[in-house]
């Protein structure tokens, strides 16, 4: 009985990852057994990935935010603000595409300083500077574009957001799609090989090896069945090789960088990490710095998916970007979170979103569902925090 408490007990220690994974499953089979198997249809996954890329890449600037201890509340009004100022240099000012999407990148990274000066510089908290600029750049979308739309952008920009990698051959499972999920089945394997053999070398490895086996075995075949599922359809989007890119640098940046560990440092106890030598001012810049140019990136996503420019683009996008973070197991005080479970938090909400539109579900329906959801998974988060403790 020894060897089974053990692994319970492990087990117990790891209930936020393990649930995170096991809410995600369970929501997936629910919906592909009640939309009687559309949820899983290859068409549909492409569509599903398509159409929250934008939201997950937000999570991904989110995540560190708010594990610093802010928030930001102006993102989606930047995504408007963006895809109108993309608009205006490609449809108004003719500018190359290519040129466009750098100074809407440099633009975002702008819009991010502007906010981070206030925020790490003046003392003005980020729930107030970032409920300006909600306000602010969501006029400034407005004045871009005259309150008008714009539409009918290059195909070569539209495929950012709606484009697929060059497909060979037309019957069977697309081979370059198949190519990519077998070399990244292979990056998993090795990756975690290598950093369970450096752990252990310096004896830091405390995950049995049973468990680090099922974890591996799980993450390949999740990418296995996406790969063939995306290659019977039109292959793979443009924006999930963006997204791909973006979660592994990031992921990096978090877990091997200097900056990420000052971020975590901050958010767990901002005052200690001051005494400790790190720039908080600076680390807090830079990270609305960061977030302004994500927040472009999602824009740029969205308009080119949309073939629109439009002053009403972006709403509520905050609140999904947010939401799929705390779902994702960050901590609402800050100090805790990962940009895996962010993004899988947003993975549960896409699927929340489009499960319930194949089903009819009212959208009022859909935002009392969605608010549950996040309380539920606020609630865990208190509940985990107490049961550690003791309380």
């Amino acid at each position: 009985m020894k060897p089974l408490t053990k692994a319970l007990n492990y087990l117990a220690g790891q209930l936020r990852q393990i649930g995170l994974f096991i809410t995600l499953i369970a929501i997936v089979v629910f919906f592909q057994i009640a939309t009687s198997g559309i949820t899983l249809a290859p068409i549909n996954v492409s569509n599903l990935i398509v159409q929250n890329s934008y939201i997950l890449i937000l999570a991904i600037g989110m995540v560190m935010v708010i594990i610093a201890g802010h928030i930001d509340l102006s993102v989606g009004s930047v995504v408007a603000f963006i895809g109108a100022m993309a608009g205006v240099f490609i449809s108004n000012w003719h500018l190359p595409w290519p040129l466009a999407v750098f100074f809407c990148l440099v633009l975002g990274a702008l819009v991010g300083a502007w906010q981070g000066f206030w925020i790490a510089y003046f003392g003005i908290p980020a729930f107030i500077v970032t409920l300006a600029g909600m306000l602010a750049f969501r006029g400034a979308a407005q004045i871009a574009l005259g309150n008008q739309q714009i539409s009918f952008f290059p195909k070569e920009f539209r495929a950012i957001g709606s484009g697929f990698l060059p497909a060979f051959g037309t019957t069977g499972y697309e081979p370059l799609t198949m190519i990519l999920g077998l070399l990244a089945s292979a990056a998993i394997l090795y990756t975690s090989i290598r950093q369970r053999a450096v752990r252990r070398k310096y004896d830091l490895e405390d995950e049995p090896l049973w468990w680090f086996i099922v974890k591996l075995v799980f993450l390949v075949a999740l990418v296995l069945v996406m790969t063939l599922l995306l290659a019977s359809y039109n292959g793979t989007p443009i924006v999930l090789i963006i997204l791909a890119v973006l979660v592994v640098a990031y992921s990096a940046v978090m877990n091997r960088s200097v900056f990420g560990r000052h971020i975590y440092a901050i958010g767990g106890n901002l005052q200690a990490a001051a005494l400790s030598g790190v720039k908080t001012k600076r680390v807090t810049f830079l990270l609305f710095v960061n977030m302004g140019v994500l927040s472009a990136v999602a824009g740029l996503v969205f308009t080119a998916g949309l073939n629109l420019a439009s002053p009403s683009a972006g709403n509520g996008f905050e609140l999904d970007a947010i939401s799929a973070v705390f779902i994702g197991g960050a901590a609402v005080t800050g100090g805790i979170g990962t940009v895996t479970g962010a993004i899988i938090g947003g993975l549960i909400i896409g699927v929340l979103n489009n499960g319930m539109s194949i089903l009819g579900i009212d959208s009022d329906y859909q935002l009392l569902i969605k608010g549950l959801v996040l309380l539920a998974a606020v609630a865990f988060d208190v509940y985990n925090k107490r049961r550690s403790v003791g309380n």
